[in-house]
């Protein structure tokens, strides 16, 4: 069994406009943009980081601006809803800012003891809100949210497959234990890491397929301490037989992929060497950085590239 593995990294999901993406986050959801970088595999579109003040892993949303891209469907072999943890009460709070601000599928329920608020993302993701205990995680404070409210980073993520068994299996695995069952969720939760330490199965077998597009999750992120343990975690995927990618170098992390049976694309991360590596803490996010391969073509990517307008 992996034993390395510390809860989740980040989430990475495609979207439209670059601008009503970075508001959304930014400006309703109370998130601070990290970084601003471009696609290594599509240099005219942005790469979008936003999280908590460092971009703590766990914290992390990424998003791919594809501008006209249209949006997804929702379906089955996919994380279908993306899950923030925010302090217990906070729910009455945001419901009335989402509703201010035209969010559109708020529903709220309960899941395993948890109060929860279920919305849409500007392109039809699924998101929720949870009430949860902070366990030392703090807010961005450069937001305008009261000090009580804030997102922490994420609770974890919800999967839509038609059949659990196998990603169940993987998930054990991986070092996580299953935890409860409600219906047809099974939660299963990852001791001794991060605070961002549940994966939780919904098994739909009579659901169609989902499409990728905007508002799709592309993949989601596991976090290793270093390098040194992302390795065995590889070697361990390769003895079990999936197909892992060689480390790839993406300037905040190293980062290995393969893709579940189910369909989700998986991503092993690094926490090392984070995201203050290039721009100190104070100005995260302002710059557009470059992968080094792609500093010579600035001139071009930039006049490729929309403004973002900050406020």
């Amino acid at each position: 069994m992996i034993k390395e593995i510390k809860g989740l990294h980040h989430v990475t999901s495609m979207a439209g406009d670059a601008n009503q993406n970075n508001a959304f986050f930014t400006q309703i959801l109370g998130l601070r943009r990290i970084k601003k970088t471009v696609n290594f595999d599509a240099p005219e579109v942005y790469h979008l980081y936003f999280g908590d003040e460092v971009g703590t892993p766990g914290s992390v949303m990424t998003t791919f601006p594809f501008g006209g891209m249209p949006n997804g469907r929702r379906g089955v072999g996919e994380v279908g809803v993306t899950e923030f943890a925010v302090p217990h009460g906070a729910l009455d709070y945001w419901k009335d800012r989402l509703t201010a601000a035209g969010v559109t599928g708020l529903q709220e329920s309960t899941a395993f003891g948890e109060k929860r608020l279920s919305f849409d993302g500007p392109h039809g993701d699924g998101f929720a809100l949870v009430e949860t205990d902070p366990r030392g995680r703090t807010h961005w404070t450069g937001a305008d949210l009261p000090e009580d409210v804030g997102i922490l980073g994420f609770r974890g993520a919800r999967f839509a497959l038609q059949k659990a068994g196998a990603t169940a299996e993987l998930l054990g695995f991986m070092g996580y234990q299953k935890a409860d069952t409600e219906g047809d969720l099974t939660r299963f939760i990852i001791e001794g890491g991060n605070a961002a330490d549940t994966i939780d199965l919904q098994e739909l077998p009579g659901a169609k397929p989902a499409s990728q597009g905007a508002g799709s999750v592309h993949h989601i992120a596991f976090a290793v301490e270093d390098r040194a343990a992302q390795l065995a975690v590889r070697e361990q995927l390769l003895d079990t037989g999936y197909q892992v990618t060689p480390v790839i170098d993406r300037d905040y992390f190293w980062a290995i992929y393969f893709r579940i049976p189910g369909g989700v694309l998986f991503e092993i991360a690094t926490n090392e060497p984070g995201f203050d590596r290039d721009e100190d803490t104070a100005n995260l996010g302002q710059a557009l950085k470059l992968p080094t391969r792609y500093e010579p073509l600035r001139e071009k990517i930039e006049a490729q590239l929309p403004d973002i307008v900050d406020g």
